[in-house]
């Protein structure tokens, strides 16, 4: 044997390759929410007996890994490295001699995404400030972490979010921020999954199905974003993961993940909310925050019932659009209805408030819109968009909510561009 183990992996820290922040002096976070779950616990122990120079114990987690999924390749990239370091020191990542047509720079960006996420997860007590309030009907949230490369599921459960799992994802070539097709960006805002497309259905590329999401939403298409075709998606059966950026836009998760993940997943109600870096924040300031904004919606919908235009026209933006229409055409349409009635009344339900993680201050509602008036009863499932404008909150969208049509991702084999 030429080399000690503790030496040969000291070669990882000197060089600045893979674990220069497994071998930092700083133990795997604590007191948090959730734990990671999957191959992802297997390579948490791994890194974390190779921190505690337990190497042999790091080789038995690693074997499980690969015994688990051989088609994990950064898994056999590190087993092949800790048995190359029984014999001489390693002198770069992927010295161990796995597959060296390997693109080992990407292994070593999905290595340091895992890493960061066993080390700084959610933070207990606190919630992705986007939550404000769900619907009932709203079973579970999926929010991405694009900068972390995760997907967190989180729980409704006695009106509160839960975390109950996450996993690992690759988004975009060209990171964040879709503006146009074909930039190969992932966007960010507010989306719902729209579809359900099992494997059987789609090329080996989409790996177990697909969930097709609601992008360009109202707000995108007001912004004058283009493209289409954002699913939430599996990788080819012969590959576990992809690298953090690899996708041409969507959110591609390993195929146990998808599947998993599936479970959770209502078509037309679940929430995909899409942020460059999650911010959390405590119960009490997102109950503030929730409770304040309730306030401006009640007032809108008590000034629509006291037939007072000017108050309630007061709550749109000046930039307003809905199904065609702007500000104007807004208003003299309501004036024309409103001529005809002696007394409105409005009542709201199943209401969801959601954060958009954008760079605006914006809020999507969902709610049912029971209207009644002396010559009208209609209920309407609405979508709105308000934006903050000093502190106060205008509409700048309001529109019922349509089914979204499903469209194929800039990937798809044979797709016309």
């Amino acid at each position: 044997m030429t080399g000690s183990i503790p030496a040969a992996l000291a070669a990882y820290t000197r060089l600045a390759f893979l674990y220069t922040f497994v071998f930092a002096p700083v133990s795997f976070a604590s007191h948090v929410n959730g734990d990671v779950n999957g191959a992802d616990a297997y390579l948490k122990r791994t890194f974390e007996a190779m921190q505690q120079g337990r190497y042999g114990s790091a080789l038995e987690e690693i074997d499980r890994v690969v015994a688990a999924h051989p088609n994990f390749r950064l898994a056999h990239l590190i087993r092949g490295d800790l048995l190359q370091a029984r014999r001489q020191p390693l002198k770069t990542f992927g010295g161990g001699g796995y597959n060296a047509r390997e693109r080992t720079e990407e292994l070593r960006a999905e290595a340091l995404a895992r890493v960061r996420s066993y080390r700084d997860r959610p933070p207990a007590g606190r919630y992705p400030r986007y939550l404000l309030e769900l619907d009932r009907a709203q079973r579970h949230v999926i929010v991405v972490d694009s900068n972390r490369s995760r997907v967190y599921l989180y729980e409704i459960a006695g009106g509160a979010p839960h975390l109950v799992a996450d996993y690992y994802t690759s988004i975009g070539k060209r990171g964040t921020d879709k503006r146009k097709e074909g930039d190969q960006k992932t966007p960010i805002g507010v989306y719902y999954v729209t579809s359900n497309i099992p494997g059987s259905k789609l090329p080996d590329l989409y790996g177990w199905g697909a969930f097709p999401i609601s992008y360009p939403n109202a707000w995108d298409r007001i912004q004058g974003r283009t493209g289409f075709g954002i699913w939430l998606h599996g990788v080819p059966s012969d590959t576990y993961t992809r690298a953090p950026q690899a996708s041409d836009g969507c959110v591609a998760l390993a195929n146990p993940d998808l599947e998993a993940l599936g479970k959770s997943v209502q078509v037309g109600v679940t929430p995909v909310i899409i942020a460059d870096e999650v911010e959390w924040v405590g119960a009490d300031e997102l109950a503030a925050e929730r409770d304040a904004f309730r306030r401006q919606l009640d007032a809108w919908r008590r000034d629509w019932e006291s037939r007072d235009l000017n108050r309630y026209l007061a709550h749109y933006a000046p930039q307003f659009r809905s199904d065609g229409m702007d500000l104007a055409t807004w208003d003299a349409h309501k004036r024309r209805v409103a001529a005809g009635k002696n007394w409105i009344k409005v009542g709201l339900s199943n209401l969801s408030i959601l954060r958009d993680p954008g760079k605006q201050n914006l809020m999507v509602l969902t709610f049912t819109q029971d209207y009644r008036s002396n010559n009208l009863s209609q209920q309407t499932r609405k979508r709105q968009y308000w934006l903050r404008e000093g502190e106060t909150w205008k509409i700048v969208y309001e529109a019922p909510i349509r089914s979204a049509a499903v469209t194929l991702p800039e990937s798809f084999p044979g797709r016309r561009q």
